[in-house]
């Protein structure tokens, strides 16, 4: 049976939509391609169990709907599987429609965070077979597809009803014309059953190198627990999907870096985990790459939380030779982090960043935008805090987005107490502008993202960027940050904005 694992593409003027391993959802006008790490598993565990796997990223191979179109009508698959997130389900919508229309036979199973949330608007608004929730993708579509692969053995009088692979909890489906469901799912898997994943099968070159986080080149992503082990953040989705966390062992993990390294020559692995396990877990990891030397031969990066190691412990992380270290800060304000649960002090928030840059290390911040509690005058403390650790060196690059409250988190469920949201349009939630009432205009609010990034042409920051240049992978590095940086302001345009919007109003009349 043939499985189609697929991003179809998305033609708009917005850019490219970044859909694989993203928890705040975006599109770029300057193309960023992130490496699915859990479709990926999905799709070498299919294949271990002997379905043939199609990997259809229409996205990242930059296809036009029409080519994406062809080469599905080429390959006919029994299962197509696609994920989508809020600013692009509508679209996907139309797409599996039209997609139906052209291999009535196919099955189609739609999944990731907002369908996980909003399961039945998924499957009353378009043809798709199957909605999968949850965040275990590649254990739950294995079921799926058994189960499909069974239903049509008994079909075919070759086994009898009681052979057919029941789906697990957390899958909705059609059945005589009804939609039901197998009630809420559960995350009960062990991530100890999975192989390493399939990096060819799943064209991992596609994602090496349009990647603002990798500083050497090639580059890719691991993933080795899921999610985050700090749990609380209210605006994050990925909190819904893993509801609790889990992972693999330090000699799991190494033994991957080890084939990535061997088989592939990769130079940069960032691992995706919401949040790197810390303590033991991480001094015998750190330990393993030292053991092993692959500290010498590649850099690491992770997603950390602002206290969640001491100084010594950066030390060690920087003897392993990890180099990118992204910390959410989201908001300067105390009272933002509070309500975000972030459960962090801006004292904190500074002595994590210097102590981790102290040790040699390239702190990455993320910062947030757009809360419904907070006035300009608030967003602007959370630029000058920003401005600060960049300045200073304490942070080394960053990221500034616009709040989105997705389905299915706390945030959203306020902004529905709370009458914060301005609009239920889904097409609305892409990080352009603010989705919910904020005390300030639309004009400042992109404007205070575009500050953050302005500080790129500061002075200081400039000298520091330049003094810490020690090779070619520096300047190709640095080179690449300003072609990204022009993007994002680009992306955070007040007039660009406003000109795509007038387009798509144009065209829809």
């Amino acid at each position: 049976m043939k499985v189609m694992i697929a991003y179809p593409p998305i033609e708009t003027d917005k850019g490219v939509p970044l859909l694989a391993q993203n928890r705040q959802f975006q599109f770029f006008n300057n193309p960023t391609y992130i490496y699915p790490v859990i479709p990926a598993y999905a799709a070498t565990l299919l294949k271990s169990k002997g379905y043939n796997v199609i990997w259809s990223d229409g996205i990242s191979e930059g296809w036009t709907e029409e080519q994406f179109r062809n080469h599905y009508l080429e390959e006919k698959p029994d299962v197509i599987a696609i994920e989508s997130k809020t600013p692009t389900i509508k679209a996907y919508w139309t797409r599996i429609n039209r997609l139906k229309e052209l291999l009535p036979e196919t099955e189609i199973v739609l999944y990731g965070d907002h369908v996980t949330a909003m399961p039945d608007e998924s499957m009353e608004n378009c043809n798709t077979d199957y909605v999968m929730t949850g965040g275990d993708y590649d254990f739950l579509l294995l079921n799926i597809c058994n189960h499909i692969k069974t239903k049509r053995q008994l079909e075919n009088n070759e086994i009898t009803a009681d052979k057919v692979e029941p789906l697990e909890p957390g899958v909705w489906s059609r059945v005589d014309g009804k939609i039901v469901n197998t009630g809420k799912f559960v995350q009960n898997h062990n991530v100890h059953d999975l192989p390493l994943i399939d990096r060819d099968l799943t064209k991992w070159n596609l994602y090496s190198e349009k990647n603002g986080n990798y500083k050497a080149l090639p580059g890719t992503y691991t993933m080795v627990g899921r999610d985050c082990w700090w749990h609380k953040c209210t605006f994050c989705s990925w909190t819904t999907t893993y509801p609790k966390f889990q992972t693999r062992k330090p000699e799991s993990l190494l033994d991957e870096v080890g084939m990535l390294i061997e088989k592939y020559g990769i130079r940069e692995i960032f691992d995706d985990t919401g949040t790197f396990p810390a303590g033991g877990w991480l001094k015998n990891f750190c330990n393993g790459m030292i053991e092993r030397g692959y500290n010498k031969k590649l850099y690491f990066g992770c997603n950390m939380r602002f206290g969640a190691v001491d100084y010594s412990m950066y030390k060690l992380m920087k003897k392993a030779n990890f180099r990118f270290i992204l910390f959410g800060l989201e908001s300067g304000n105390q009272k933002s982090q509070d309500l975000l649960q972030k459960g962090n002090t801006r004292e904190e928030i500074i002595k994590s960043c210097s102590e981790a840059a102290k040790a040699g290390l390239d702190p990455h911040i993320t910062i947030m935008f757009g809360y419904p509690w907070e006035t300009y005058e608030d967003a602007m403390e959370t630029v000058k805090l920003g401005k600060y650790l960049l300045r200073k060196g304490y942070a080394k690059t960053m990221q500034a987005t616009i709040v989105i409250p997705y389905p299915g988190t706390p945030l959203f469920d306020q902004c529905k107490e709370n009458d914060w949201l301005k609009t239920y349009d889904w097409d609305e939630f892409d990080m352009r502008g603010a989705v919910m009432k904020v005390p300030m205009g639309e004009e400042q609010l992109q404007k205070a993202v575009q500050q953050l990034y302005k500080v790129a042409f500061n002075p200081e920051f400039i000298a520091r960027r330049l003094l810490a240049i020690r090779g070619a992978d520096d300047l190709q590095f640095i080179a690449r940050g300003v072609k990204y940086i022009w993007g994002h302001l680009a992306d955070f345009s007040p007039s660009g904005n406003k000109k795509i919007k007038e387009k798509q109003a144009a065209a829809s009349i």
